[in-house]
């Protein structure tokens, strides 16, 4: 089986010494009045950035943040980001022309620029083939490190890359997709997958992926519901797609037919709104959800099923939480799904977003054992369902699309 990294040079092969070198990072991090409030992509990003400098190479990072709407918007600066970097980082006041020009030019071995937001120009998204040309004059080698952003073709991560002759991943695209890939290659099974979140329908192309290639597969979080009404179960007040039963009753005959053991919550934790608290909730057999109730977590059966399968792993993905975690009345099923695989042997791959929050909110103790925890939500379930990112496909040698 060929290595999922195949073709793609690392940071450690290229010619950077001396060299200018556009770094894409993903320093598209939540912000409050300025603030960072989670730095977990910069730090990610740190160990590229640090075998950068001391190979002497003359660092230009580049990155988006957030969705600005008309060209420049103070609020979505990467100015606090430069602050994080632990070191004198020049920020020009844009990132293509004579500005971001006159910086790059002025630098010296070693030392780093950031670019200013990409995205406050509109050609970044339509991969616009003037404003790649225009980056690439900033540069001599290309590398990639925003694996949150290889998913989309645009200008930054992919009509720029096919500028460069040089051109490779920094170490934290690289483990993604060694991690990552694994799980789509060839995990060692037993092989159990959890999925979590709201929609099914966010989740479709992902579980016809996996129904080919996993021993178990559980289904928690409001999307369960789905499946619970699929099967005939009275969901109360429970977020249920409605329009997505028939598929929900597709995916369990699949899975049958497939001798895949699918497992759906059998308790679960319901109370009368999103906002009640610990005394307002109560746990229920799934047979029995009052009809003024909706299911906001998973319960302590359904905990110790998924943890029982979780014990018998070699590999386990995880994507999607299994409850309304950021509440503490509805966060106990995600918070002991992430011990059980902290506790694990197996591979345990967390498949970015709101999974990766979750599991740093259940401890950073617990977020430590994991194998890995992806930066890239988006971009995590689209390469496990098999989708090729062109991001990363314009990075294997020889590719030109």
């Amino acid at each position: 089986m060929a290595s999922p990294l195949q073709g793609i040079r690392s940071i450690r092969d290229l010619p950077i010494e001396q060299q200018r070198l556009f770094l894409r990072v993903d320093f598209n991090v939540p912000l409050e009045d300025g603030r960072i409030t989670d730095d977990s992509r910069i730090r990610e990003a740190l160990p590229t950035i640090k075998h950068a400098i001391e190979r002497g190479a003359r660092v230009v990072c580049a990155s988006h943040m957030g969705r600005p709407k008309k060209g420049p918007d103070p609020k979505l600066s990467l100015e606090p980001c430069a602050e994080l970097l632990g070191q004198e980082v020049t920020l020009p006041e844009d990132c293509v022309g004579d500005a971001a020009k006159k910086v790059v030019f002025d630098l010296r071995a070693g030392q780093v620029c950031l670019l200013e937001n990409l995205r406050f120009h509109p050609e970044e998204e339509k991969d616009d083939d003037g404003f790649c040309r225009q980056l690439a004059q900033l540069a001599d080698v290309y590398v990639d490190d925003a694996f949150g952003a290889v998913h989309r073709a645009h200008a930054s991560v992919h009509g720029l890359a096919k500028l460069f002759r040089d051109r490779g991943c920094g170490f934290l695209l690289e483990k993604e997709i060694q991690a990552l890939g694994t799980i789509i290659t060839s995990p060692e099974k037993p092989f159990v997958a959890i999925l979590g979140g709201a929609k099914v329908s966010d989740k479709i192309a992902v579980v016809d992926s996996l129904l080919e290639k996993v021993s178990a597969l559980v289904v928690g979080g409001a999307m369960a519901n789905t499946f619970l009404a699929a099967r005939g179960k009275n969901m109360g007040k429970s977020l249920v797609e409605a329009d997505k039963l028939a598929l929900a009753r597709t995916i369990l005959e699949k899975a049958e037919a497939k001798g895949v053991d699918l497992v759906l919550p059998v308790d679960v934790v319901v109370a009368a709104s999103t906002q009640a608290g610990e005394g307002d909730a109560q746990t229920v057999s799934v047979d029995g959800v009052p009809a003024d109730k909706m299911a906001l977590d998973i319960g302590p059966r359904t905990v110790a099923e998924i943890a029982k399968r979780i014990g018998e792993a070699k590999t386990v993905f995880w994507n999607g939480p299994m409850g309304l975690f950021e509440r503490p009345a509805f966060a106990r099923g995600t918070f002991a799904v992430a011990r059980a695989m902290a506790d694990s042997r197996a591979f345990t791959v967390v498949g970015g977003g709101d999974s990766a929050a979750a599991v740093h909110a259940a401890g950073e103790d617990i977020a430590k054992k994991m194998k890995h925890i992806s930066t890239g939500g988006g971009a995590s379930l689209e390469l496990v369902e098999g989708k090729k990112l062109p991001g990363i496909e314009v990075l294997r040698t020889g590719e030109t699309a």
